[in-house]
């Protein structure tokens, strides 16, 4: 039987059982304040133990309580009204039920105060809501840290030495406290990082918004691992007697070995996480690193208190769950009938390029190819694995095309920017192909295509809970536009809206680089040409001339060229005019701001962007779909925070109901 502390097992007549902690020797035959510190000991850790199920059966409630919602949603005929999580629909105040109104008006209440970032320096690119949820779970943790531990101090005799005592205090208890919900909050560690994630299936969130949590769960699971490190260190050498040996004997056993151990490892993981070592090492080196790292750890702090493995075995299980199910989902994507070979097999989809040079800023790429499946949502996003690089990378993508089932496939179209790493080995390869060819980069060049093995669909729908009264807003940075196009082009394959605005701003720094989009740009002209209050405006911030209105054709490139043309895009005489029926027809604005202006500002001023588009709508609340550089998403949080008020909501001013959907996984 283990014992610990200051027991002999010589003398018991029984032993006492804590789950997760050496039995006690009943009864005590130490001296008495050897014997309150004991059953300060160990009833501290029960409690322990008990608020540790306490924490997991609050978040399980949460959980539950928020997929019921999810899973029973209020009825629409009760509410008159169709509504999510996030954001309601109104109808004007008349004919909109209270409940709606009120739930309309808290909501923009919390979007005006939640929704800016808060602390950048400290937390990132972030907002107030989850810096809200972060200082709640410390506040909770804290609270579960203190409570229910005596604090007190005992002075005991240490045999056999009448002149040294031994000083005891709740420092070890409270040591303790700090090391069990270390342990405790591992699971969920790991369940916030998961890209399979369970928390996504429950509450609807998409997976990259769990990811701050995660890693500040990861910070205050080291914060707890070193205070449980201190408390102990001092306890044992510095407050038992006597010294050194008593110290010597207790670094020497191989549970404290794996202890510290645990806590280098842990160490090492936040300082790969710091952004001068990712910026270092490569952002893979970090991914892996971290992934090896991690299981490391939690097998080292499993030979350091194995009594509590049942925190740490679960944190496993859920990590190779999630490896497998990216494994299966993959496979799925990929196993098919292979003509050539005339039987089912894995094999992974062609991809035609398009390089659109830019030695300036980085090339950016076109990939366009089809793949047997069922269609994703819109907003969801791949992970693109570049099989001739390298088959350990993958990276996240958004498909910029409207998803369609044509005989049995859905064609896939992505563009990205190729500056380092991956996607710059990407560009040399295609580069690579062409020319060998004996295809000059000045030349018509011959077909390139290259393997990609797809994983996904992540993240969640964007448009399904659009509703006909809904003003549409789409702001775009650069290839942030393969997050807001496909909205506007599911939107073109609905029925004429009336009194509402439809309008696209996006950002580019040439204007030869609408040409990334140049056929669903023709597209969107097309179909959108009987709606009214459809306007496309792009403003180029690197190319200082005269600002133009123009209409007309947008000539996709070949999905084969290796070096992009200058996009054709005619400009019409009767750009602005009306159509028979008095709609506007819509329009491509161009801007070129002055020469100047600094290429930052020449960027649309978002904040007056919004403020434009919501004094101009006649009614109905406002989404504003965005993508872009977290600068500009930064900006765009504050606009729309400023012009929500549930005040105005509650009296039936519905353009005061003003929502944010915002593409804000991190793409590499």
């Amino acid at each position: 039987m283990e014992v610990r502390h200051i027991q002999d097992p010589s003398t018991a007549s029984s032993f006492e059982l804590h789950w997760g902690y050496p039995s006690r020797v009943v009864p005590c035959t130490n001296d008495r304040g050897s014997c309150e510190y004991l059953d300060v000991v160990y009833h501290s850790h029960d409690l322990g133990l008990i608020y540790t199920g306490i924490f997991w059966l609050t978040i399980a409630a949460i959980l539950l309580l928020w997929g019921l919602t999810r899973l029973f949603p209020p009825s629409p005929a009760s509410s008159a009204v169709k509504y999510d999580l996030c954001v309601e629909e109104s109808h004007g105040a008349s004919r909109q039920p209270s409940l709606v109104r009120l739930r309309s008006s808290i909501a923009a209440w919390t979007r005006r105060y939640l929704l800016p970032e808060c602390l950048v320096s400290l937390f990132g690119h972030t907002t107030r809501l989850q810096v809200v949820i972060l200082a709640t779970l410390v506040a909770y943790l804290t609270v579960w840290t203190f409570v229910g531990i005596v604090y007190k101090t005992w002075i005991t005799p240490v045999k056999n030495l009448p002149n040294v005592h031994n000083t005891r205090t709740s420092l070890g208890p409270w040591a303790d406290r700090v090391g069990v919900l270390a342990y405790a909050l591992t699971p969920l560690s790991i369940l916030l990082s998961s890209r399979e994630s369970i928390l996504s299936l429950i509450t609807g969130v998409p997976y990259q918004s769990f990811l701050f949590l995660h890693r500040w769960t990861g910070y205050i699971i080291l914060t707890q691992s070193v205070l449980h490190t201190i408390g102990w260190t001092i306890v044992e050498a510095r407050l038992y007697q006597p010294q050194p040996k008593v110290w010597n004997e207790f670094v020497s056993q191989l549970y404290i070995i794996w202890g510290w151990v645990g806590l280098g490892l842990l160490l090492l993981l936040w300082l790969l996480t710091l952004p001068w070592a990712i910026r270092t090492l490569g952002y893979e080196f970090f991914r892996k690193a971290h992934y090896v790292l991690a299981m490391v750890y939690i097998g080292a702090v499993i030979g350091h208190w194995q009594a509590l493995q049942c925190y740490l075995i679960p944190g496993l299980a859920l990590w190779f769950i999630d490896r497998t199910v990216r494994l299966v989902r993959t496979a799925m994507l990929h196993y098919q009938y292979l003509p050539k070979k005339r039987r089912m097999g894995f094999a992974a989809a062609d991809a035609a390029v398009t390089i659109y040079e830019d030695k300036e800023s980085g090339d950016v790429i076109r990939l366009d190819f089809s793949q047997y499946q069922r269609p994703w949502r819109i907003g969801q996003h791949y992970y693109l694995c570049f099989a001739e690089s390298s088959i350990w990378q993958s990276h996240p993508f958004t498909p910029l095309n409207d998803p369609t089932v044509t005989h049995g496939t859905v064609s896939h179209s992505y563009i990205f920017r190729a500056k380092t790493g991956e996607t710059r080995k990407i560009a040399d390869l295609v580069l690579a192909k062409a020319l060998g060819g004996g295809t000059s980069v000045e030349q018509q060049p011959a077909p390139v295509t290259t393997p990609v093995i797809l994983s996904g669909a992540y993240g969640q729908g964007i448009s399904e809970d659009l509703s006909p009264t809904d003003n549409v807003l789409c702001v775009a940075g650069g290839t942030g536009i393969t997050f807001v196009l496909p909205v506007l082009l599911r939107l073109a394959k609905q029925a004429p809206r009336s009194n509402t605005k439809i309008e696209l701003i996006w950002a580019v720094r040439r204007e030869s680089d609408i040409g990334w989009i140049g056929a669903e740009l023709g597209k969107l002209r097309d179909t959108l040409g009987q709606q009214r209050g459809v306007k496309l405006h792009v403003f180029v911030t690197r190319e200082p001339v005269v600002e133009k209105m123009v209409s007309g054709k947008f000539n996709s490139r070949a999905s084969t060229d290796v070096k992009s043309t200058p996009v054709d895009i005619s400009a019409s005489s009767n750009a602005s005019a009306p159509s028979s029926d008095g709609a506007d027809e819509p329009r491509l604005s161009i801007s070129h701001p002055v020469t100047t202006q600094t290429p930052q500002s020449r960027r649309p001023d978002l904040r007056e962007e919004v403020d434009r588009f919501v004094s101009s709508v006649e009614s109905g609340p406002t989404v504003v779909f965005a993508s872009g550089p977290m600068s500009m998403i930064q900006h765009l949080r504050g606009a729309v925070a400023a012009k929500n008020n549930g005040g105005r909501v509650w009296k039936g001013e519905t353009q005061c109901d003003v929502r944010l959907v915002c593409d804000d996984r991190i793409e590499w």
